[in-house]
């Protein structure tokens, strides 16, 4: 009974915004129906039920009855069509290959949501909050899932997303649980889309389309850049150091909200969203418990580690010197030392070195002093810090603040703005399109100078390097640096051509690569190898030459 008003209401909630548009038919059988016969269906329906027809659209009891009637009238094949293009198998069950399409996940890749599945999570939320207050009351929650076949979400997602005072998930806290899932699990999150109707109400093929595979993190950390949008810090600590303290503070609850959270509620994971230079980013915290003698893998790949100790504890800290030590003195992600607890009496470590010595000589950020037990919610200053360093773990930034009233944070926000990127494509595309014809007005400057001081060169070569580089200082007058430079090597290779022919004539050439071609022949009796340099994102090549014992470059 419960599996069949379970596909009721499922089935109708993916098909009610189908047939008011008159998409259903479309949408199940590629052809829509006729205006006039959707009036008699919508006739027929309003005869047999008073409450049928509602809003120029069917009710869930006018679906049902219209249903009813085809079967009564032999036809079967019209419900089970439809019923297959929604999912559902022969047992009325919703088909694996619908829940779960294929999606391919490279190792070393996350999983994020894209913008079209938030549109859609946004338009379910705003569907069920029926008083609009930017929350989902417990009542309003069950009603969402009322198509699961499970409930979804355990009892610790309240402490895992952000709430509102009345304990109910807000906005914000229900798409951070849905990007949780989908970091975490993708395929249960291609599970929840599907039940929820997303590829039929998206007009997608299927819910994969929904997943937005990142880059390999390899080359994010290659090219130093990014674009993902969740960041996974991994939150290091001795048992009472302040982790969960931590986690739910990023959260905005103080001391006295986390007293109320019961022990089976707890979670060791936390999420919610910062801003880094004006850009929205998901954090993800996850609290790794405190066994020093083995970490998996999987706790050790991250994005930014957090340290945290007690001040008020002598032996706190040496936990996170060690774990420093053993698992991320050498590796590449950057770690980030909390002083949790900063409102206590701050007490002396058993190390050898203090913590501010340790951060100085192992090149970390000094110690940031946290704590939550504000009268207000606790500061988020330091979570910002965090997800700036997992964005931007090259960069050795000179200012941690997160004010956005100093120089630094203004020309960061700045520089990142849309109005400053709009006008550096436009310019970068007009300097582009220039670049060509000083790159020709170059090469004919270059060669003029071979052709005056290859004059000189029989006199006395003293003579020549001084007049060359007399010339090449009238070029920088004349030129950009960057043209310079590459007037530079097309004149270098025209003098190393000169003295390879032996005086048998002075070759002139416009461009490297006539250069090139003109050395063809010469593949037979020489060793070539091309060297790719850039300038200014214009490509070309230089030839170095191994002739007899001298190597010209």
């Amino acid at each position: 009974m419960r599996s069949s008003m379970i596909m009721s209401s499922h089935f109708f909630r993916l098909t009610e915004f189908l047939w008011v548009c008159n998409d259903l038919m479309r949408t199940c059988f590629n052809t829509p129906l006729a205006p006039q016969a959707l009036e008699d269906v919508k006739n027929v329906v309003s005869k047999n039920l008073t409450d049928g027809v509602l809003d120029n659209g069917l009710t869930l009891k006018g679906f049902l009855f219209l249903h009813t009637l085809f079967i009564q009238r032999g036809r079967h094949e019209t419900t089970w069509t439809v019923l297959r293009r929604f999912g559902y198998d022969d047992d009325l069950e919703l088909h694996q290959d619908y829940l779960f399409p294929p999606l391919k996940i490279p190792p070393d890749c996350t999983t994020e949501l894209n913008h079209n599945a938030y549109l859609f999570l946004q338009s379910v939320f705003d569907k069920h909050d029926k008083d609009r207050d930017c929350a989902l009351s417990p009542e309003e929650l069950m009603d969402l899932f009322d198509v699961f076949p499970y409930v979804p979400w355990g009892l610790d997602v309240n402490s895992t997303v952000c709430t509102n005072d009345q304990g109910w998930i807000t906005y914000q806290g229900y798409l951070s649980q849905w990007t949780l899932t989908t970091y975490l699990d993708v395929q249960r999150c291609l599970e929840y889309l599907g039940y929820l109707g997303y590829s039929i109400i998206a007009e997608q093929e299927s819910q994969a389309s929904a997943i937005t595979v990142t880059r390999d993190k390899k080359l994010d950390l290659q090219k130093k850049q990014t674009q993902r949008n969740v960041f996974r810090c991994h939150v290091f600590g001795l048992t009472g150091s302040g982790k969960t303290g931590f986690l739910q503070g990023f959260l905005g609850r103080n001391l006295v909200c986390q007293r109320t959270i019961r022990e089976e509620h707890k979670s060791y994971y936390a999420i919610s969203t910062a801003h880094v230079y004006g850009q929205e980013k998901y954090l993800l915290l996850h609290e790794v418990f405190p066994d020093f003698e083995f970490l998996s893998e999987t706790e050790l790949s991250c994005d930014i580690v957090c340290l945290i100790y007690d001040v008020s504890n002598p032996c706190s800290f040496e936990y996170c010197a060690q774990i420093f030590k053993q698992y991320f003195m050498d590796s590449k992600t950057p770690c980030m030392l909390i002083a949790a607890k900063s409102d206590l009496p701050e007490t002396k470590q058993q190390y050898c070195m203090t913590p501010l010595e340790f951060c100085r000589k192992h090149k970390m950020p000094p110690p940031q002093s946290y704590t939550c037990n504000t009268a207000a919610a606790p500061s988020k200053d330091i979570f910002i810090k965090l997800t700036t360093m997992a964005v931007y773990p090259h960069a050795r930034l000179r200012c941690m603040c997160t004010c956005n009233r100093c120089t630094f944070c203004l020309c960061q926000n700045f520089l990142n703005s849309e109005l400053v990127q709009t006008v550096r494509t436009k310019l970068y595309t007009v300097v582009f399109s220039r670049f060509l014809g000083w790159f020709y007005l170059a090469s004919f400057f270059s060669s003029l100078f071979v052709l005056i001081s290859s004059a000189f060169i029989f006199i006395h070569p003293l003579v020549f390097f001084i007049l060359f580089i007399t010339l090449m200082l009238v070029h920088i007058n004349l030129l950009s640096f960057h043209l310079f430079v590459l007037a530079w090597h097309n004149v270098l290779i025209n003098f190393l051509l000169y003295q390879y022919s032996h005086n048998q004539g002075l070759i002139l050439f416009c461009s490297p690569a006539t250069v090139a071609s003109s050395f063809l022949k010469l593949l037979a009796t020489q060793h070539f190898h091309w060297p790719q340099y850039c300038c200014w994102e214009i490509t070309f090549y230089v030839i170095k030459v191994d002739y007899g014992v001298l190597k010209f470059t």
